[in-house]
């Protein structure tokens, strides 16, 4: 059992959780807290972080680091959302929270929050398995994901946060009809594409993990506290009526309303009309809600990374992600599954030479299959259009660090080797740059023998001996090229390995 933090940066609140947690288990929550800040009022009605608004979040993050302090973790990530992919003055926030946290803070997109709410509500759910629609509503955005037996079939971000749709529509108190029609139809459109795509999943279990439907439930259930709620249900027909209500009252009068406090009381009008919109449109008719969420996802994603720390190989969560990019780019499934292959042989087999720990292995295998997905911008310097788009994509299961590691070594794959004078090679820590120089030689060796596209080798034979790399191939016939274009690796391979390299036909 390891501690891990998490702390989600929210649009309208600010969370922390300490828990201990070993793989596969439920964990054991350590500390909590939580802290309305509203940041994403200002970044909604101007595009920034205001001044105001970022001190006040940089003093709740300082306590939440001396907690965490308190419980040394294995692991702390720190994450923002829809606000703060919003905001223009991003570099600033994340300098000044970071700092205050006393851990990096990541701005995390729509799909890898989707992917951590989902995370979480199975960490809760040990042993259950089938069809889950799930629905969580921030105060900048709202993350639908429809799954099946644990694994993610569909999931969408939408800006339907209850604290931006409040600022954006709800001007009055009570709200005036025409403003009711207008957050009505908004909501609509953004939830069309869902719609569109995933129907009626009458068969799923629905499930609401945030504060908004921790209202609703409490509210028709007549539940003081949303610690109580978890694990009830509302039916379409109780959410109904409470929208009627909640659109009645002012602000006095919903936050009489049980579970419906002073700060969610502000913004439950609009809250609430995304719940009812999502019941009618995507359910069977009733909602469960549960307490987990983001922060329980992180902690389960921090726990499974601590169990796969060594692991050789990509999870399957990044496996798909870098499988669906490579897709995106029209680059060929077959060549990136050949190159990976080819790579995870290379790197066992000359092991002796860049005595990197196993898990570097998953990093040359995310490089294999994006290292030419450049080519969907130009042939021309392909290889810099492949670290621009990887260091920028929705790569759902990995940080940026790890992000920013795979595309450099897709930026190297041919050309020049990393230099010191190359500004995306100074981003990376010290022992990340080393990572990138010794991986580099060994994918573009294993992307030359596989140049024609043809996946015609079957197996290497490494050998290492007095200053000597042999590659020993064994292949179909037809092998030429492929031999041709790894023997042209031999420099930059003597350059960083200080060893002569042969290419061969094994006989």
């Amino acid at each position: 059992m390891s501690i891990y933090s998490a702390v989600d940066i929210g649009s309208n609140s600010i969370r922390l959780a300490v828990a201990e947690m070993g793989p596969g288990q439920p964990y054991r929550l350590l500390a909590s807290d939580r802290e309305v800040t509203r940041l994403g009022e200002s970044v909604f009605a101007s595009g920034r972080v205001s001044e105001k608004a970022l001190q006040n979040t940089c003093s709740v993050l300082a306590r939440f680091g001396e907690t965490c302090r308190k419980w040394p973790p294995a692991a702390v990530r720190a994450v923002a959302t829809s606000a703060i992919r919003d905001a223009r003055n991003q570099p600033e926030f994340l300098a000044r929270a970071g700092e205050a946290l006393g851990a990096p803070v990541q701005i995390i997109s729509g799909r890898e929050e989707a992917r951590l709410i989902h995370l979480g509500v199975l960490s809760r759910r040990a042993g259950k398995g089938g069809e889950l629609l799930l629905m969580d509503i921030g105060g900048g955005s709202a993350e639908v994901i429809w799954s099946r037996k644990g694994e993610i079939a569909y999931s969408t971000s939408v800006p339907l946060g209850a604290v931006r749709l409040t600022q954006n529509f709800l001007r009055h108190d009570p709200p005036e009809s025409d403003e009711l029609t207008e957050l009505q139809e908004y909501i609509e459109q953004q939830f069309a594409a869902a719609a569109s795509r995933l129907g009626r999943k009458s068969k799923a279990e629905a499930i609401g993990t945030s504060a908004s439907v921790a209202a609703v439930v409490c509210a028709v259930n007549r539940i003081k506290r949303s610690e109580e709620a978890d694990g009830k249900r509302a039916r379409l027909a109780q959410i109904r009526k409470l929208c009627r209500r909640l659109e009645r009252e002012d602000l006095s009068g919903r936050n009489g309303i049980a579970g419906i406090g002073p700060r969610r009381a502000e913004i439950i009008v609009a809250g609430a009309a995304v719940v009812r919109y999502f019941v009618e449109r995507f359910t069977g008719g009733t909602i469960v809600y549960s307490q987990a969420g983001l922060r329980d996802g992180i902690i389960a994603d921090l726990a499974a990374r601590g169990v796969a720390a060594e692991a050789p190989s990509l999870d399957r969560q990044q496996l798909q992600a870098v499988r669906e990019m490579a897709r995106r780019f029209g680059v060929s499934l077959a060549h990136g599954r050949q190159v990976a292959g080819l790579g995870r042989t290379l790197f066992q087999g000359l092991a002796s030479l860049h005595r990197l720990a196993p898990e570097h292995a998953r990093w040359l295998e995310a490089a294999a299959y994006l290292h030419d997905v450049g080519h969907y911008v130009s042939p021309t310097r392909h290889h810099r259009h492949s670290f621009y788009l990887v260091a920028h994509a929705d790569l759902p299961g990995f940080t940026d660090r790890e992000q920013l590691l795979v595309a450099n070594i897709c930026r190297y794959h041919r050309k020049a080797l990393p230099g010191e004078d190359h500004e995306d090679y100074r981003q990376l820590e010290p022992e990340d740059r080393q990572v990138v120089w010794l991986l580099v030689p060994l994918l573009r060796l294993a992307d030359g023998l596989d140049r024609g596209h043809r996946q015609l080798v079957a197996s290497i034979d490494c050998q290492v001996r007095d200053g000597e790399t042999r590659l020993l191939v064994r292949g179909r016939s037809g092998l030429e090229l492929d031999l041709w274009a790894a023997r042209q690796a031999a420099p930059v391979f003597r350059q960083v390995y200080d060893a002569r390299l042969m290419v061969a036909p094994q006989s």
